[in-house]
Order: C-alpha cells, then structure tokens, then sequence
C-alpha cells in the first residue's frame, strides 16, 4: 500500500472511532469490529436495574404472565422459558444463548450483581477470556458434601453419571471440583459469545438428560429448582476445563441488593451439616 493510501486509510479509522453510539447493550468500535456485551439480569418481577446499558433485563419464567415494562421476556423465539419452576435463572440464560447476536453474553441475577461497567468489562477482555464472580468459600464444606449436607446428593451423583456418559473427558475435572472447598457460585459469568455457544450446549446437554432420570413429581416448589442448583456446581468444572487449556479467568466482586442475614443463613448452614436438617427455604 502507498504511503497515501495508508494515510487515507488511517483517516477513515480515526473518523470511525470517533463516532461511537449505544443502544440496549454498551458499544465499542474499533478500526475493524464494534463490540457489544450483553449481561442478562434475570428477574421475576419488577426491580431496580442497573443503568450501564452492558445490563439487559430479563423477565424470567414469563410465559404466561403479563410483561415487565423495560424487561425483554424469556418466552419468544427458541426458549425454555416453561422450565424456570426448575432451572430458575438458566431459563434467560437458554434465551440469550438462541437468540441474542453479541459479541460478549453473561448472566447474573437481580439480587447479586456484577458491579462492572460496560468499559471495564472491555478493558478486562483484553487480558482475560472469562470473567466470574469471587470465589465463595465453604471452608469446612467441599461443594459436593455441603451440596449432600443441605439438598440432596443424588442429584450431583446422577449428573456426574451423565457426565462421564456424554463427556467423559470432564470427570476428572468435575472430580476435582466435587473435592473443593470453593467455587464460583450463583450462575454468573461474562464470556465471548462462541465460548458461551458451548457451554450452554455442554450445559443443557447434560441438564436435559438429568431431567429425564429425577422424578421432581413428588418435590416441593423449593426442591424442584434443583437443575439450577446443579449447575452452579458443574459449571467449576467446565471452568477447570477451559483454565487448563489456556483460558484467563478473572475474579471480580459481587454485590448483593438485599440485606443478608449471616446469622440466619450460617445458623442453617451449621445445622445442615451436624444435624442433617436440609435447606427447605433460600436464605
């Protein structure tokens, strides 16, 4: 190319830059791509959102019910959105997984929160793949035993045994993470979207064939949420998987909108575990 012609060229990328705009999700253009994330809140009724426009609200289980003003539904198009009595928030994650064009898709919850703004999410992508939320500790717990402790332990068993039948090749890192005391809990997360293509494919996969083998006829409202549950543990391992080969992970903080009662919830915590009296309410 002549020196002209980059100089045309350069001028061209400059008076492109210079020429941002936002819509329902935050905007960055480059000389060569505009970059748009999407981060789901997933909600069942109206709540305050945040205002950075990286944040999408989502009515979660709308089928059926009369729209939320500013939220999109999750029952349009491809969805799942009839499921959400049992996969609670993973129902607006199905829908923007079919449905939403993006260069970078998360999830978080109207209760917890990412505190990121559309900026510093973009300036944590140039050095890191997938962002989560910081570790929760259980100190005294693994995942799986304070999982068996405060639910019930087969479901974790039954969806290692698919596991092992679909991808083998993820056991030993689910093995790992049932053994941990820590994980990256509550279903949040904010990835490139190809990345996310495959974990909700490796996701519901798995999640699908779970629900074939529980019988939830018999469980409580509070029970039958458990395909939720379940992958906010299974997801370490996928996590595990993609750290091991070659992904950056970043931590960020976490902040809840309520009050929590730690006294209440670590006095159910302490009971669940020395007494075997299991979770029958979210604290």
């Amino acid at each position: 190319m002549t020196k002209t012609g980059t100089t045309s060229k350069m001028l061209k990328e400059s008076i492109e830059a210079s020429d941002l705009g936002s819509d329902a999700s935050f905007n960055m253009q480059t000389a060569s791509k505009e970059k748009v994330i999407k981060v789901l809140v997933a909600s069942h009724k109206d709540y305050p959102m945040p205002d950075d426009p990286i944040y999408v609200p989502i009515q979660v289980g709308a089928a059926g019910k009369e729209s939320i003003k500013g939220f999109i539904r999750d029952d349009s198009g491809d969805n799942i959105s009839g499921k959400n009595d049992r996969y609670c928030e993973l129902t607006g994650l199905y829908y923007g997984w079919k449905n939403l064009e993006c260069d970078y898709l998360g999830l978080m919850q109207y209760r917890r929160r990412f505190t990121l703004s559309g900026e510093e999410a973009l300036s944590i992508f140039k050095e890191a793949d997938i962002i989560v939320p910081k570790k929760r500790r259980y100190f005294i717990e693994s995942l799986y035993s304070h999982y068996a402790n405060t639910l019930e332990k087969g479901h974790l068993d039954i969806a290692k045994q698919v596991v092992s039948e679909k991808y083998p090749s993820y056991i030993p890192y689910l093995d790992d993470v049932y053994s941990r005391t820590w994980g990256y809990m509550f279903n949040m997360f904010i990835m490139d979207k190809e990345r996310m293509d495959r974990y909700c494919e490796w996701l519901f996969t798995i999640l699908e064939e779970c629900e074939r083998r529980i019988d939830i006829s018999t469980l409580s409202a509070f029970d039958k949420r458990l395909f939720g549950r379940v992958s906010e543990v299974i997801f370490n391992a996928w996590v595990l998987k993609e750290w091991d080969e070659g992904a950056v992970i970043r931590e960020v903080p976490v902040m809840s909108t309520e009050k929590v009662n730690w006294l209440k919830k670590g006095s159910a915590f302490l009971m669940a575990k020395f007494f075997h009296k299991k979770y029958d309410k979210s604290f």
